[in-house]
């Protein structure tokens, strides 16, 4: 028994296959091209164990087609060109069924080598199925990924889970032998993340390691098991991005919860403190703004202090700042102004300044009417004194629009107490 149960089991037709109906059920998308025999180039992106490599080799079997298979991690350019010209060769000169070329992590291949498929890709000499876990549109090149079609696989659920427990209890003969009770699966479920190998190799390691062919599946035999479960986060990669997005989505729902989980996410996978605070220094600004701008206080000072004592006790630092800003009122006032006014200089262009609002550093420009007419503010009462401050052709223009929160429905009656009718914000 040297290879490992998720080997041994793996499915060899459709069938066998468990999960992605929405790929290879009844109604799947790829399925009614297996069966049509018309079968384009394919990317096939998703968590590890989710079938990727299974499903390669099912439609490689099912079409009749030869198999050649490359890894991104040991494969240069010139194991690459090798493959394919023996995948040509295999091909055939009479046959319409070109070979299948499977490239496993293919994220991990460089532009040249990615470039080194192209002719063969596009020529039709094979059929390429890439396998990736990070997202295509940044880790594949645009020409091959336009000769391409992406589906994408889920993690597995909680159903597919248990039913890849039980075929393997059916099918494996070791597994036969012995006399599985499954009491609890809570616990292996959840560590295995939707990762059926990886819940696989669990489940082997917790039979394995039982005494005799009598064998109690529980939480607590898991767990004293699998002491800590390392947490999948590529801190380069798609994940990275998925979770911190997921965090800041969350300050803006102003769910403290959510937040805290996703924030334990990053922390347990070992993402840097600063990038998380300075996440959080934007979120500060582009999300509550004007509604609350001692969130900007709150973050640019939790920005500064876990510089300075990193982890573990950063952690303390940044959860108090996340749970300040999701518990806070919400104004994106702020960044719609400046957006706004942002697209409006490159409508409009460089529209001139004011006279009363120019300079007037030397007496040339004083007689020029530089800085003539300008009402300061001070002189006034109430240090205001109404006068147009945008470029002619802009007169009247509203940029900023005050948010429907207490604050800047105070700063709203302060600014329509000076403008009257003029200011609408």
């Amino acid at each position: 028994m040297n290879e490992p149960l998720a080997e041994r089991i793996r499915p060899r037709k459709l069938s066998e296959f468990i999960s992605q109906e929405h790929l290879v059920g009844p109604e799947g998308a790829l399925i009614r091209q297996i069966e049509r025999g018309n079968l384009p180039s394919l990317i096939f992106w998703g968590p590890p164990g989710t079938g990727k490599t299974s499903l390669a080799q099912i439609i490689a079997e099912q079409s009749g087609r030869p198999f050649h298979t490359l890894s991104a991690i040991n494969s240069g350019v010139r194991e690459v060109r090798e493959v394919l010209d023996k995948a040509r060769q295999s091909g055939g000169l009479f046959t319409s069924k070109n070979p299948i070329l499977f490239i496993d992590e293919i994220h991990r291949f460089s532009k040249s080598q990615q470039d080194s498929l192209l002719g063969a890709v596009e020529k039709g000499w094979v059929t390429l199925i890439g396998a990736t876990t990070e997202n295509p549109s940044f880790e594949v090149i645009p020409a091959l990924l336009s000769r391409c079609q992406v589906y994408t696989l889920k993690p597995l659920g909680r159903e597919d889970l248990e039913a890849l427990l039980h075929r393997a209890m059916e099918e494996d003969p070791w597994l036969r032998e012995k006399n599985i009770a499954l009491e609890q699966t809570d616990m292996l479920l959840r560590l295995s993340g939707g990762d059926g190998r990886k819940l696989l190799n669990i489940f082997e390691l917790v039979v394995g390691s039982a005494l005799g062919d009598e064998v109690a599946i529980n939480d607590q035999k898991v767990s004293e098991l699998v002491q800590q479960q390392p947490l999948r986060y590529d801190k380069a990669g798609e994940q990275h991005y998925d979770i911190v997005s997921a965090f800041i989505k969350s300050i803006r729902g102003s769910d403290p919860n959510a937040a805290v989980y996703w924030l334990a996410r990053m922390v347990e996978g070992g993402e840097d403190v600063t990038f998380i605070a300075r996440r959080m220094l934007i979120a500060a600004s582009e999300d509550i703004g004007l509604a609350n701008p001692t969130a900007l206080v709150i973050a640019n000072s939790t920005f500064q202090a876990v510089q300075a004592i990193g982890y573990p006790e950063a952690r303390i630092l940044l959860s108090q700042c996340a749970i300040y800003l999701a518990t806070s009122p919400k104004s994106n006032s702020s960044y719609a102004a400046i957006k706004k006014a942002q697209q409006e200089v490159r409508n409009s262009g460089d529209l001139s300044v004011p006279l009363p609002l120019r300079n007037a550093p030397t007496q040339l420009m004083k007689e020029l009417g530089y800085g003539e007419a300008y009402a300061y503010a001070h002189d006034y009462p109430g240090n205001f004194a109404p006068m147009e401050f945008l470029p002619d052709a802009l007169s009247g223009t509203d940029f900023y629009r005050s948010g429907n929160n207490p604050r800047e429905v105070a700063l709203r009656d302060f600014l329509k107490s000076r403008w009257k009718d003029k200011y609408n914000p």
